[in-house]
């Protein structure tokens, strides 16, 4: 894999990149949509390329629960099983072990969980994530790590960090002793922990930059802690990262975020928010952020959003879409998730060619400064 910065800003980090893999060229800043299950849900991928993703999520954990990595791998691997021919990145598993399931114990070699599903006991080691996704296939690989939640104290902070490290080290000996399955290539991407901790994510941040060949992450945020001190970190991992490697931002977040964010030199970034929220309701515009199931949009037959991308933005009404999100209609969560999508992806856009004009300073200034004059940050 093989990045190259195109594009800088002059005074500010925000900057445009290739990301060169053997499924495809992928341009940043750029926002991967997550497809938890082997799906962005109620998308399919010719609709998520017609957006201009280049790039989709699979989530280690819930594929080696449902149908089973030893499925995916008969299937070719996860870009075959379902069908999508661009990038794929797949998380370590760790979130979900430590969010969703019901631990047991954690320890350094790694952690002892029960399944959400079944209640069936399963083991997660650093060597056993790599081993998932090296059969999954998907070209970014993220190193198994410790995420402590938000109001973690330190002790649990710092060794978090200890460990993550040490598990790096272990992912590394791992894949560098296991033939590739498929004929393309996995790059591993380290994650910087350390909560908002400025010491703790400076440590963690040096004892990983070794290990990272083309590609950074960071983890840890959006779990819980303030907002403020959420945007402080991401401008400190500005500091500390390699500026000749891509910077991932894991799982964050709002538009007004992923602006701010890529003012402080973020590349990638993945969030559930636009499909999630979309299915509840919730639809990003180019007007704002807006409840479709409030009652003034019953007899409203204005366009969902007339500037959207896509025909269920601009063809349909806002009182039709309210009407089939109130009956829970199938179509109505497509139409809501699609719509939010292409508003993500057409920010990434625009916020490439601000970037590549020279413009995104001023632009993003105003841009923000708009959002939060009209109260939709």
């Amino acid at each position: 894999m093989k990045f190259t910065i195109k594009a800088t800003d002059s005074k500010i980090s925000a900057r445009t990149g290739i990301l060169e893999t053997d499924h495809g060229i992928i341009e940043t800043p750029v926002f991967m949509p997550v497809g938890t299950v082997g799906a962005v849900k109620t998308m399919t991928p010719d609709e998520l390329t017609a957006v201009g993703s280049t790039i989709i999520l699979g989530n280690t954990y819930h594929l080696y629960l449902r149908p089973g990595t030893d499925i995916v791998n008969q299937g070719g691997g996860l870009h075959s099983f379902i069908n999508w021919g661009g990038a794929m990145l797949t998380d370590s598993g760790g979130f979900q072990v430590f969010s969703l399931a019901q631990l047991n114990k954690i320890n350094d070699h790694g952690v002892e969980f029960r399944s959400h599903l079944n209640g069936s006991k399963h083991l997660f080691t650093p060597e056993k994530s790599m081993e998932i996704q090296q059969l999954l296939g998907a070209d970014i690989v993220m190193a198994f790590d410790q995420c402590p939640p938000g109001d973690a104290d330190d002790e649990i902070v710092i060794q978090a960090v200890k460990r993550t490290t040490a598990w790096m080290e272990r992912c590394k000996t791992y894949m560098d002793s296991h033939p590739a399955l498929y004929d393309w290539e996995q790059t591993v991407f380290p994650i910087v922990q350390g909560a908002i901790n400025p010491e703790y994510r400076k440590r963690s941040a040096e004892e990983l930059i070794p290990y990272s060949k083309c590609g950074m992450a960071i983890g840890g945020l959006a779990v819980g802690e303030e907002k403020n001190a959420m945007m402080e970190t991401i401008d400190l991992c500005d500091s500390l990262l390699p500026k000749d490697q891509p910077r991932y931002l894991m799982g964050v977040g709002r538009p007004s975020d992923l602006v701010k964010a890529v003012r402080m030199g973020v590349d990638m970034f993945d969030c559930v928010m636009p499909t999630r929220n979309g299915r509840n309701g919730q639809l990003f515009t180019s007007t704002g952020v807006i409840n479709i199931r409030n009652e003034k949009y019953k007899d409203d037959f204005s366009p969902v959003d007339e500037n959207s991308t896509i025909s269920f933005g601009t063809d349909f009404t806002k009182a039709y879409l309210r009407h089939l999100i109130k009956v829970n209609e199938i179509l109505g969560l497509r139409m809501a998730s699609y719509i939010n999508i292409a508003y993500y992806q057409n920010l990434m856009k625009q916020m490439r060619d601000e970037i590549n004009a020279g413009t995104f300073d001023s632009w993003s200034r105003q841009w923000l400064s708009d959002m939060e004059h009209e109260g939709r940050m």
